[in-house]
């Protein structure tokens, strides 16, 4: 399913790159939830859990909802312009009209875009809250908070951010600033370059030209035009792997998206890792396969010991090697195969990476 950003008239005027405290904040608190999805936020989930108050995590995990896979609208930047700082960008969340905040509130805990605010014509607060109790426990308590009262609702909300910044982030924002200024420069110049078709390159994004727009492989369907808004491009150390793409109406498209840190390997493409899984659709192969685990052999050998032809093995070892499961090495004129172990080991993780993404 695509998240589509037709770009309009001069969009490389309307993109520009911007750090955002608290949408880092907010990746943060969902590596937190969600520890196994987001291996880049392992050192910082540690220290947490080993350090904070059982209270505030608590607290995080009522909250969580809200920065899951279908974050919030008001918890990334809500105005273009330059860098607003961790303050700033929660009072913009203050002022933001009642109904709005409640409307961003019911998409992020439904996980819809196209839902329709609860009192719009066929939404009742009976069926809204019926469709979060059937999602979960937690998602039916902040849909009666909401409810309730979404003054209220937004006030603790905000209290629990101040709260979750100054005891869990302030040092993590303080290590990471540098790196994600660094990339903000780079994405500068890249953006001079290449206009508009920069975006292109975030993982699972590319560009279309007739209309002009960047379509993103998403989990949701999804469609916002530059031609109205500026598109703000913030880089995030903890949403690796994944790219969230928000919009509202009358507010900035924003796309934050993973920067690497030092260690990390490139994230796989789907394509790489399904050359990988379509070389093991075939019984031969994965036999093969277990042969090269134990020892190196040449395309003669597997042929006699497979009980086949030297150019039907021949055709055999150049889909694995080109899917990377197989590497050669020379003995004087002959070649030798072996099993790349790491590319088997890391098939099911790079697989889960990849459709994450």
């Amino acid at each position: 399913m695509p998240v589509v950003i037709d770009l309009g008239p001069a969009p490389e005027e309307r993109i520009a790159g911007r750090l955002s405290p608290l949408a880092e904040l907010c990746a943060c608190l969902h590596a937190l939830d969600e520890p196994r999805h987001h291996p880049a936020s392992r050192r910082w989930v540690g220290a947490v859990l080993q350090g904070a108050d059982e209270r505030l995590l608590a607290r995080a995990a009522q909250w969580a909802p809200l920065w899951g896979a279908f974050r919030a609208r008001y918890l990334l930047p809500l105005t273009p312009g330059p860098e607003r700082s961790l303050e700033e960008e929660l009072a913009d969340i203050g002022e933001l009209p009642e109904a709005t905040f409640t409307a961003m509130t019911e998409q992020a805990l439904i996980g819809q875009n196209s839902h329709r605010p609860t009192g719009a014509a066929g939404n009742t607060p009976e069926r809204f809250l019926g469709r979060l109790r059937q999602m979960s426990d937690g998602r039916f308590a902040l849909g009666v908070r909401l409810l309730a009262g979404p003054a209220a609702f937004r006030e603790d909300l905000t209290d629990f951010l101040h709260a979750a910044a100054d005891e869990l982030f302030e040092g993590e924002w303080a290590r990471l600033r540098r790196v994600l200024e660094a990339d903000v420069r780079m994405r500068f110049q890249k953006h001079r370059l290449d206009g508009a078709r920069a975006l292109a390159d975030f993982p699972t994004a590319r560009v279309e030209d007739d209309p002009p727009r960047v379509v993103f492989d998403k989990l949701y369907n999804g469609r916002a035009s530059l031609a109205d808004v500026p598109c703000l491009l913030v880089p995030s150390r903890h949403i690796n792997p994944h790219v969230a793409i928000k919009h509202y109406p009358g507010h900035p498209v924003v796309v934050q998206y993973p920067v690497r840190g030092d260690g990390d390997g490139e994230p796989p493409a789907m394509d790489e890792v399904l050359r990988r899984v379509r070389a093991l659709d075939e019984p031969l192969r994965v036999r093969v396969c277990r042969v090269l685990l134990r020892q190196s052999m040449t395309t003669t050998e597997l042929a006699s010991h497979f009980d086949t032809t030297p150019p039907q093995m021949s055709r055999h070892l150049r889909k694995l090697r080109e899917a990377g499961m197989v590497h050669t090495h020379r003995q004087g004129a002959r070649v030798h195969y072996q099993l790349d172990e790491e590319a088997v080991r890391t098939l099911g993780v790079d697989l889960l990476s990849a459709l994450r993404r």
